[in-house]
């Protein structure tokens, strides 16, 4: 069949040691689904927008109370279109069995390379890579040439996070064709039919679209089908039209197959294929109504002995599947790749992963996160160095010449030093602090510092270069910042705005950065694993470092929008709030009793080349 010659494909052996074949979704499809959910989070957006501008007018209302609400309002709404750019995708792919929208109605699905279904890890990396697959210029042109160009349809997003994108159709075709009209005698049953494999699919090719040809055509074309298949024609039929004994011919042939009749050719296990699909096809049709008012209602709408029936046709299906897939010999075939697309559905139901619960979100995140940051301290103590060492170095060299922070700073940080020797006199802080924009800049602090944490992260996949870049650069700027201050003998200024929030902001960089590193080694430094494997499985251990430079930059941009710029608090306070975080920090990361962690976020996942697949539900497990 055209559809499986021309489609890229991938195998994948399941449990019950079958191999399926799962068609790679094509740039089309994918491209289009992706309009569609960018058309969706346009949508959102300008609702978001609207919502935010009606919510504007709160800030002219007379009352302090209406002006504060409509600073928390729009605050919220903030934290929604961030979420929205970031986390569409990622949300909607881990909560709903890798489908967005846009791949829903394209018939797309996101799986791990294993076959199983995504897990909330695989689809955060592969949706954070994203930022570096739409960067222009010459990353975004990677990005196109890597998903042009794999074998497996794969993004940078989908090397880093071991996930490709599979089209789920399960053919409609018939398993056999039926005939198309009587034969006007009766046949005796053969042991084998006349015709060979390739003889009749050049003769049912003829058949189905002779009615597409002119007169003078048609004629030619039957005469030169039956001089071929001469040997095989009948005397009765060789006395007909061309046409009359082809079409003969091919209603005969037809029935044999339906019969299980052998074709002239095959020997050994091919003999087996016709009758394979003749005994099983009513079963294999029965199993497809099934799987789709399964598939409406979900597992877990089902019944206990509905759901092990289902398994046990599931197996018997499977088992289906390695007779005729060895019958075939690897040819080309209609019913093949039915069944295969049958049972490659029924195990995507079967293994998809188990629902995320708020236990599980925060045994990941206070268990497996801290457990992560614990064993890549060599990649944090990295990272932090990148970062720190240019603050230290810069500031160094702008207390000495201070005109470098010219070249360094913009000229907003100029002007606010400048600024800042007549705060200092007059007892104010190091920015304005108007209490109703706090929950504002709470806001957009938190989504400013989670998106450069992000992007360290992403920028891994350009072999750790642009991470490095963005933690030299932040480091560069701070340092500039910091350097100019203390030129200016206002150093107490900035040092007191840095202090509360800086030990989690800080840490979250270092930690960001250390991810992207992570990302780079899987790249370049694979060990004895193949480079696609060391890249996914360093993708889920840096996205669990991701998950806590997170957590910590929420607190910090909390802390850094209402306490950091606050004058009313002394000096000393915020140096004890410092103090607090770093204690905060290091019982967060090292615990006095610490519970053995259990995995990633989804129990499907394993550090291994070959991940180990998840049991079934305990509905459908065999009775012992």
């Amino acid at each position: 069949m055209p559809a499986v010659s021309l489609s890229q494909s991938v195998d994948v052996e399941t449990p019950e040691a079958v191999v399926l074949s799962y068609t790679v979704a094509g740039v089309g499809s994918r491209s289009v689904a992706a309009i569609i959910d960018y058309l969706i989070c346009l949508a959102i957006a300008v609702a978001m927008a609207l919502g935010m501008a009606m919510v504007g007018s709160g800030f002219v209302a007379k009352g302090a109370y209406e002006k504060l609400t409509a600073a928390w309002v729009s605050a919220v709404i903030g934290l929604l279109v961030f979420a929205l750019v970031w986390l569409y995708y990622v949300l909607f792919e881990a909560l709903n069995d890798g489908q967005t929208p846009g791949k829903r109605m394209m018939r797309l699905r996101v799986v791990l390379d294993g076959g199983l279904a995504v897990t909330f890890e695989a689809s955060a990396i592969r949706n954070l890579v994203r930022f570096v697959d739409l960067q222009p210029g010459l990353l975004y042109a990677v990005g196109i040439v890597a998903l042009v160009t794999s074998s497996r349809g794969k993004r940078l997003g989908d090397m880093a996070a071991g996930t490709l994108v599979v089209k789920e159709d399960v053919t409609q075709q018939p398993l056999v064709a039926k005939a198309t009209r009587r034969t006007d005698h009766a046949t005796p049953m053969a042991i084998n039919a006349r015709l060979t494999e390739p003889e009749y699919a050049m003769l049912d090719r003829f058949v189905q679209r002779r009615l597409q040809f002119d007169d003078a055509r048609r004629t030619a074309l039957a005469a030169s089908i039956a001089e071929r298949l001469a040997a095989v024609l009948d005397d009765h039929a060789k006395q007909s039209s061309p046409i009359s004994a082809l079409v003969r011919l091919h209603d005969e042939e037809q029935q044999a197959r339906v019969r299980g009749v052998a074709a002239r050719s095959d020997a050994g296990a091919a003999r087996e294929r016709h009758a394979i699909v003749a005994i099983n096809a009513p079963r294999w049709s029965a199993f497809a109504e099934r799987l789709k008012r399964i598939q409406a209602g979900g597992l877990k709408g089902q019944e206990e002995t509905v759901v092990r029936e289902f398994v046990q046709e599931y197996r018997e299906l499977t088992s289906d599947l390695a007779r005729l897939r060895t019958a075939t010999r690897g040819t080309d075939s209609a019913e093949l790749f039915y069944l295969n697309r049958l049972v490659a559905s029924a195990h995507s139901l079967l293994y998809r992963r188990r629902t995320i619960t708020l236990r599980r979100v925060v045994q990941y995140l206070f268990g497996d996160v801290p457990k992560e940051i614990r064993a890549s301290f060599r990649p944090i103590a990295l990272a932090g160095a990148l970062l720190c060492v240019p603050i230290v170095v810069t500031a160094r060299a702008v207390v000495v010449q201070p005109t470098l922070a010219s070249t360094l700073l913009p000229a907003s940080m100029l002007a606010r030093a400048d600024s800042g020797v007549t705060k200092a006199r007059n007892g104010q802080g190091y920015i304005a602090d108007p209490e109703m924009l706090r929950p504002m800049m709470a806001s957009r602090l938190v989504t400013n510092n989670v998106q450069v944490a992000f992007m360290a992260f992403a920028f891994g996949i350009t072999a750790g270069i642009m991470t490095v870049w963005v933690l030299v650069m932040n480091g560069l700027s701070i340092g500039a910042a910091i350097g100019l201050y203390m030129s200016k003998d206002i150093g107490h200024l900035i040092f007191g705005f840095i202090a509360p929030h800086g030990v989690f902001e800080l840490s979250a960089i270092a930690i960001a950065g250390a991810a992207g590193l992570l990302l780079a080694a899987g790249m370049l430094i694979p060990g004895n694993r193949t480079r696609r494997a060391a890249l996914a499985i360093n993708g889920r251990r840096a996205m669990r470092l991701v998950g806590g430079c997170a957590l910590l930059l929420v607190f910090a941009g909390a802390i850094e929008g209402f306490i950091s710029p606050n004058a009313t608090i002394t000096q000393t306070a915020k140096y004890g709030v410092s103090a607090i975080t770093a204690v905060l920090l290091a019982l967060y990361v090292f615990p006095w009793t610490t519970k053995a962690a259990t995995g990633p976020l989804d129990s499907s996942v394993r550090d291994t080349d070959s991940p180990r697949l998840p049991s079934l539900p305990a509905a459908i497990r065999p009775t012992q």
